[in-house]
C-alpha cells in the first residue's frame, strides 16, 4: 500500500510540474510574467516579443531590478554583439542601458522589426549552461516564441512572495530542463479511426497526447503493419504551408504524399506525424524566417538570425509512439541522416534508409540545395 501511495504521489508531482510548465508557456505567449528560481536566486521573466512598456515598468517595480535580456549566442552574433565564429545555442545575457524601453527589447529579439538608430551600447556576458537564463530561453522555445527573454533578477524568497501575491506561476530551472524528455515519454493513445486517403484507402489515424495535455501527435497506419520485422516508416514534421496549402517553397507536402503512396504500394507501413512546425520553431517563427529568406538568407541562416539552431526538432516522441505501436525496427523513408541517428539513439533500429526524392521547382531549388549542402541531406 505504501509503495502504491508513493508511486501515486510521485506521478501526481510529475503531472503538477508538467502542468506548471504548460501554464507558464501560455502565460508567456499572453505577455504575462513567470518566475524562475535556481537555489537562492530567481528572476521574473517575460517574452521579449510580447513585453510592452507597461509590463516593463511593472516588472521593474515588483523586483527593484532593471531589465536584462537573455538570448542565444547565435542571436547575439546576428546583432554583431558576438563573433560569428562563436555562434551557438549557448545562452548569453545582455546588459541593457537604463533608458531601455520595450521597443528596444523587441528589436533586439526580432530581426524583422525595424531597428532604432543608433543602437545604444550593450554589454554581453555568457550565462551558465543550466541556469535561469538558459531555462528562460528553453521556456520561450517550448512556447514557440523567439529565443529572447527579458529577465528581472530577484531574491528567491521575495520572488516566491511576489508570485503568490500576483498569481504568477513559479518554476525551478530543473523542471524546465527536463520537460521535453518527460513529455516525450508520456505519450498517451487517446483516439483512432479509419480514414481512407486518396492514395491509401486502407488507412487509420491514431492520436497520441502528451501528459501535459499539449499538442497531439499522430500515427497514420496504412494497411496492417506488424512486427517484429522492420516496417516501412516515415517520420514527418507538420508543415501547414506545404502539407495543407501546397506551398512551393519547400518539399514537405510532396514528401508526405509521396511517403503515403510508397507505403500503400509496399502494402503496409506507418507515418508518424509530429507537431513540430517549421523544424521545431513554430509557424509564426517560420513566417519570420521566410521574410528573412526573401531578403537573401538561406533557410539555415534565417533560423540562426532569429536565434534558433538550424533545426530544433526532437524525435524522442516519434520513437515512443513507434514503441507503443509495437514497432522497434523500421525501414525509414528519409533523406536525413539526423533522423536515422535520432531514432537509433532512442531504441528504434533503422535497418534501411529508403530515399524519398522530390523534383525541385523554381521556388524550392535553393532550399533543397541548402538542405544538401548544410544539413547533409542525401538526394
Amino acid at each position: 500500500m505504501l509503495k502504491q501511495a508513493l508511486a501515486k504521489t510521485g506521478r501526481s508531482g510529475s503531472l503538477a510540474r508538467l502542468h506548471a510548465v504548460n501554464r507558464a508557456i501560455g502565460d508567456l505567449r499572453r505577455g504575462d510574467a513567470v518566475l524562475l528560481r535556481d537555489g537562492e536566486t530567481a528572476a521574473l521573466i517575460q517574452a521579449a516579443e510580447t513585453v510592452d512598456d507597461a509590463a516593463l515598468g511593472r516588472a521593474e517595480a515588483w523586483t527593484g531590478s532593471r531589465a536584462q535580456l537573455a538570448t542565444t549566442r547565435r542571436r547575439a552574433a546576428a546583432l554583431d554583439l558576438a563573433p560569428v565564429e562563436t555562434a551557438s545555442a549557448a545562452t548569453v545575457v545582455l546588459t541593457l542601458p537604463d533608458a531601455a524601453d520595450a521597443l528596444l527589447i523587441n528589436e533586439l529579439a526580432d530581426p524583422t522589426v525595424m531597428r532604432q538608430m543608433p543602437r545604444p551600447a550593450i554589454a554581453l556576458e555568457d550565462a551558465p549552461a543550466h541556469g535561469i537564463a538558459a531555462a528562460a530561453i528553453e521556456l520561450a522555445k517550448l512556447a514557440r516564441l523567439l529565443p529572447a527573454v527579458a529577465l528581472f533578477p530577484i531574491e528567491t524568497r521575495l520572488g516566491a512572495l511576489l508570485a503568490r501575491r500576483e498569481g504568477i506561476v513559479e518554476l525551478s530551472v530543473g523542471t524546465v530542463a527536463e520537460h521535453r524528455s518527460v513529455l516525450a515519454k508520456g505519450q498517451r493513445r487517446v483516439a483512432d479511426a479509419r480514414v481512407p486517403l486518396a492514395d491509401a484507402e486502407n488507412a487509420r489515424i491514431v492520436a497520441f497526447r502528451p501528459d501535459d495535455g499539449g499538442t497531439d501527435h499522430l500515427a497514420i497506419l496504412i494497411g496492417e503493419p506488424k512486427g517484429p520485422g522492420p516496417v516501412l516508416a516515415r517520420i514527418h514534421s507538420e508543415c501547414f504551408t506545404g502539407d495543407l496549402l501546397g506551398s512551393l517553397r519547400c518539399d514537405c507536402g510532396e514528401q508526405l504524399r509521396g511517403a503515403i503512396r510508397a507505403i500503400a504500394q509496399a502494402g503496409s507501413g506507418v507515418v508518424i506525424y509530429l507537431a513540430q512546425e517549421g523544424r521545431g520553431i513554430g509557424l509564426v517563427n517560420k513566417l519570420r524566417a521566410y521574410r528573412l529568406q526573401d531578403s537573401g538568407f538561406d533557410t539555415v541562416d534565417a533560423n540562426e538570425q532569429l536565434g534558433f539552431e538550424a533545426d530544433e526538432r526532437i524525435y524522442q516522441p516519434a520513437a515512443e509512439i513507434l514503441h507503443q505501436l509495437g514497432f522497434d525496427r523500421v525501414r525509414l523513408l528519409t533523406n536525413s541522416p539526423d533522423k536515422i541517428e535520432a531514432l537509433q539513439h532512442f531504441g528504434i533500429a533503422v535497418t534501411e534508409r529508403v530515399p524519398l526524392t522530390v523534383a525541385p521547382n523554381d521556388h524550392n531549388r535553393s532550399y533543397l540545395t541548402t538542405k544538401q549542402a548544410k544539413s547533409g541531406h542525401l538526394f
